[in-house]
């Protein structure tokens, strides 16, 4: 029984996990210091998984996003914005707690103990916004506007911003490849900056990144109010005690905003609620299955007597 309530508690991150690994599962890239090229490259996977690390399996919406608005032969990709929408509307920011790769680097480095936590950092709410600044102009206007002399764009986020990259892509690939550390110069430099600032702030506040910087995770949050998959407060039952935002890493009230743009779906909310009145639409309609059931069964049994 404590080992059923042990993994239980653990559902999350071993999902985060197994999806890390089976997206990123390409050994031998590793060990080659090679980018995997097969065919699945050419699908997107929901999380911010870099299409440069040697391991990936399949692309990053966001990396393969800004390669066609850089593109001079397209401008628009319906597969790319076709698949956000689609895994928007579904699960939204699910994707941000259970699915991404960087997300769990996050979380496990915000486990480490002995470092006092900081809750909430000065300005956070203005801070919040900037990842949609970040979504607007790095990954949309930019390698739109400012092309080559050939009419190209950069991947601007993926160039000058992501630590994510830097991480599984950048510093494996540069560690196996001696003609890559001849050439590495200030960008590296300013990239390993930015991974080692977000690194360190991780460490003490929880997922800086996916808070105030990731456009992925913007795009999805908008998505968290309208998806299939949300949450839903039983007002009967809540007693607005503020257990579930003291709980809340994400410093979301969930007994006001259960759908909040910044919520990652992780579910500690519905753990902590002592009277059980935060549900999710999945568990609302399982539980309403089983109510129907039991009356048709109870029917049944009355017509039998």
């Amino acid at each position: 029984m404590d080992l059923i309530k042990k993994m239980k508690s653990n559902l999350r991150l071993m999902v985060q996990v197994v999806f890390t690994a089976l997206t990123n599962g390409y050994f031998l890239g590793f060990a080659k210091g090679r980018i995997y090229q097969g065919d699945s490259k050419k699908l997107c996977v929901p999380g911010l998984n870099c299409y440069s690390c040697p391991g990936a399996i399949g692309s990053c919406p966001i990396g393969s996003l800004q390669a066609v608005l850089g593109s001079r032969n397209f401008k628009f990709s319906f597969y790319i914005i076709g698949f956000l929408m689609m895994v928007g509307a579904f699960i939204g920011r699910f994707v941000c707690g259970w699915l991404c790769p960087f997300g769990l680097v996050q979380d496990l480095l915000y486990k480490i103990p002995f470092v006092k936590k900081i809750k909430k950092v000065p300005f956070d709410k203005q801070l919040r916004y900037l990842k949609y600044i970040i979504l607007v102009v790095f990954v949309i206007i930019m390698p739109l506007m400012l092309t080559n002399y050939a009419g190209d764009g950069n991947p601007w986020f993926c160039k000058l911003i992501c630590p994510s990259g830097t991480l599984l892509g950048g510093i494996p690939l540069v560690s196996m490849n001696s003609s890559l550390r001849r050439i590495i110069g200030p960008l590296f430099t300013w990239k390993m900056f930015i991974l080692v600032t977000t690194i360190i702030l991780s460490i003490k506040i929880y997922r800086p990144f996916c808070k105030y910087l990731c456009p992925l995770g913007a795009i999805y949050g908008l998505f968290n109010k309208y998806s299939l998959y949300r949450y839903e407060v039983d007002e009967e039952k809540c007693t607005k005690c503020g257990l579930c935002e003291r709980k809340c890493d994400m410093n979301v009230a969930v007994y006001k905003t259960p759908n909040s743009a910044e919520c990652i779906r992780c579910g500690k909310c519905i753990d902590v609620c002592p009277r059980g009145a935060i549900k999710t639409t999945f568990s609302k309609s399982k539980q309403s299955a089983c109510k129907s059931k039991c009356s048709g069964c109870k029917s049944n049994c009355s017509s039998n007597k």
